[in-house]
């Protein structure tokens, strides 16, 4: 029973040894005055030495890459929060305008609820991925944009321009969503009429830029920074630290915000 506790505990193995390995150095000063002249002695302090020297570097190197470690994962577990933070208040203003839809006109109802879940299965399962393309990330924004056309009662002017040149560009899921969501947000559903939201992207061998401008009613919104856009800068420093700019601006009733991302 003894011989497998000392088999199973590791803890305990490690401090008898870091006890030896310190007594062991106590005993070589303490008998230095003794044996110091004596070659045999002097070779194996020597080589004792440098056994503990190499094993404080190697103990030093395998605390840095644990707390390297441990912050990649606190990195990434924030990461993931972030990202289970995206656009859940639309998906339930969704829901509540399908509850009225229903009966009133059933196939319209049908087209949102597929829609509707096509968005939820990509920012459930793709949005847990490092990486998708810009083709798979375009094609949720665009049925983020037709359900949005499904929603209003009121004429919109949306517009999507894309011009890219590299395909299968790898990006983070649900970066531009927040932009896009915002547009919506606070410029189509607080103006009656004339609302308008143009998007552009550029993909290019080096880098993606999207740009989004829409305009807004100045009396009922204010553009400061929310929470959807503190959540974008922060998963903007997380995943794209030197990589990435970000500029919003508002000027005479017109938001832009455009976000550019580097290949990494």
């Amino acid at each position: 029973m003894d011989f497998q506790f000392w088999k199973s505990n590791k803890r305990l193995k490690k401090w008898v040894l870091r006890v030896f390995l310190v007594g062991t150095a106590l005993l070589i000063v303490i008998f230095n005055d003794a044996f110091g002249d004596n070659e045999p002695f002097q070779i194996f302090a020597v080589f004792y030495f440098l056994l503990l020297i190499f094993l404080f570097i190697r103990w030093t190197f395998k605390q840095l890459k644990t707390i390297i470690k441990l912050k990649n994962e606190k990195a990434k577990t924030e990461l993931q929060h972030l990202k289970s933070q995206v656009n859940p208040h639309f998906f339930f203003n969704t829901l509540n305008n399908l509850y009225g839809l229903v009966g009133k006109d059933p196939d319209k109802a049908q087209n949102l609820i597929l829609k509707l879940s096509d968005m939820m299965r990509y920012s459930i399962y793709e949005g847990e991925r490092e990486f998708v393309t810009i083709e798979e990330e375009v094609a949720y924004l665009k049925n983020y944009i037709e359900l949005h056309r499904m929603r209003y009662h009121k004429t919109i002017d949306i517009r999507l321009e894309e011009d890219i040149k590299k395909q299968g560009f790898l990006i983070m899921p649900l970066l531009f969503i927040l932009l896009l969501e915002n547009a919506f947000k606070h410029g189509v559903e607080n103006l009656r009429e004339n609302a308008f939201v143009h998007i552009g992207l550029v993909v290019n061998e080096k880098e993606v830029q999207f740009t989004v401008r829409n305009n807004f009613d100045a009396s009922e919104v204010s553009v400061a920074s929310g929470i959807g856009l503190k959540n974008l800068k922060r998963r903007l420093e997380l995943a794209y630290p030197d990589n990435h700019s970000l500029a919003i601006k508002s000027k005479e009733g017109v938001y832009t915000a455009q976000l550019s991302l580097k290949r990494q």
